[in-house]
């Protein structure tokens, strides 16, 4: 049986002015004032550049969303993953109706609860108490059915104490708890949230997943749900679509959406000094090589443990620094930290030349699918002297992981410096 369709985007595309408030100068406001009184399109729409963040601007105007066009069906649960940039929190806000389209069209069907960022449908000045009254109003939800659901809302966010304080003096944790009890709980047909998850404690996160999936599964509410972790979007939804620099690059199944997307985030073909971002004027690197190889993709034998890392370079100043690698799995979640500066120290390189070696020695059992290495040199706490634009995927033989081991960050059991 085909399920009702209560989400619909044609071809919706969001512009915005760089460095500007609004549409931009006056004479832009004018010039498109006179085209649409001849009846011509507005002349700004055939300029503008695709949404990428690692290029200089040469346009005023850039396409945060191009020719967006998708359906939800009633009772999915929707993820929207993409890297940072790439429209998921601007889309959202069209859905939401915080902002609107530039051009194309969104059709809603039934009432939309969202939850963008900490504080948001929040009156700072106004209680707990009195904002869940207020969201209950701007739903369009009558007193009587506010009340009935209020002891519910103030029982799931467990800020019962805190209720009749304004919440101006709330911390962000206590916001997000109290916003996504009354976004879930308040009678939506449509859930929308945004990464604000992230703010609150484990225990929390845990708490509103599982409502999320009570909201979809079992009252067959709608839920879009953006997060950078692949595990909770695994675990939620049914659903992906994949946002690149402003576009849909995939739209269907959540395992294939998460599949592509982590395997988008590292290039076989490029090197690792092409991904490589250098965050001081005084450093320069010459060469970086993982187990002798230089480039993003590092095949290993199933009975290889060990990771060797040598980088070369050169400094016109004395420095401190460290090198640093942190290690994922395919759901983006971090499994083990490298971090011998935190427990022996950063070492002082002199001004010229000079040359790291470290070999990184993986905890038994670890290696049963991909990891993911995000290696980079820093002074633990204070700066950070290189940075990668995409992981270093090391692959081993066999199954793809699904779960694995954790390294506590300060300390360095089951991974060390040889």
């Amino acid at each position: 049986m085909t399920r009702p369709i209560v989400i619909k985007a044609e071809d919706i595309s969001k512009q915005y002015r760089l460095g500007q408030v609004g549409t931009g100068t006056l004479s832009h406001d004018l010039n498109r004032f006179w085209h649409k009184m001849r009846g011509k399109e507005d002349p700004y729409l055939r300029i503008g550049e695709v949404n990428d963040r690692t290029t200089k601007s040469q346009s005023d105007y850039v396409w945060s969303l191009k020719d967006i066009n998708f359906e939800v069906e009633q009772g999915d649960a929707v993820g929207i993953i993409g890297r940072n940039g790439a429209g998921k929190s601007t889309l959202l806000k069209l859905l939401s109706k915080v902002t609107k389209p530039t051009t194309g069209q969104i059709y809603t069907k039934g009432r939309i609860a969202s939850l963008l960022e900490v504080g948001t449908g929040f009156h700072p000045e106004m209680t707990g108490r009195e904002n869940v009254f207020l969201n209950g109003a701007i739903l369009g939800m009558t007193r009587k059915e506010i009340t009935r659901k209020f002891d519910e809302i103030v029982d799931f966010s467990g800020v019962e104490k805190y209720i009749d304080t304004p919440v101006k003096r709330y911390s962000s944790g206590m916001y997000v708890r109290l916003a996504f009890a009354v976004a879930a709980h308040l009678e939506s047909e449509i859930l929308i949230v945004d990464e604000v998850l992230a703010v609150g404690d484990l225990e929390f996160q845990k708490k509103c997943l599982g409502k999320m999936g009570d909201v979809s599964n079992g009252e067959g509410r709608t839920v879009l749900f953006v997060s950078h972790n692949m595990a909770s979007i695994k675990q939620l939804c049914n659903k992906g679509i994949f946002l690149e620099q402003g576009g849909i690059r995939y739209d269907g199944n959540i395992d294939e959406c998460i599949n592509l997307y982590s395997n988008d985030n590292i290039s076989s073909d490029s090197s690792i000094l092409d991904v490589l971002t250098i965050k001081d004027p005084n450093l320069s690197i010459s060469h970086f090589s993982v187990n002798g190889i230089h480039g993003t993709l590092i095949p290993m034998n199933f009975d290889n443990n060990e990771i060797n890392i040598r980088i070369e370079g050169e400094l016109t100043e004395e420095a401190e620094f460290e090198l640093e690698a942190l290690f994922f799995n395919n759901f983006d979640i971090p499994m083990m930290f490298f971090a011998p500066g935190h427990y022996e120290g950063v070492k002082k390189h002199p001004k010229g030349k000079f040359i790291i070696e470290k070999t990184i020695h993986l905890p038994e059992g670890i290696n049963k699918g991909n990891l993911y290495m995000h290696a980079y040199l820093a002074n633990p706490g204070k700066k950070m002297y290189t940075d990668l634009k995409n992981k270093i995927r090391v692959e081993f033989e066999g199954t793809r992981m699904q779960t694995g081991w954790v390294v506590e960050i300060d300390s360095a059991e089951g991974i060390y410096v040889k």
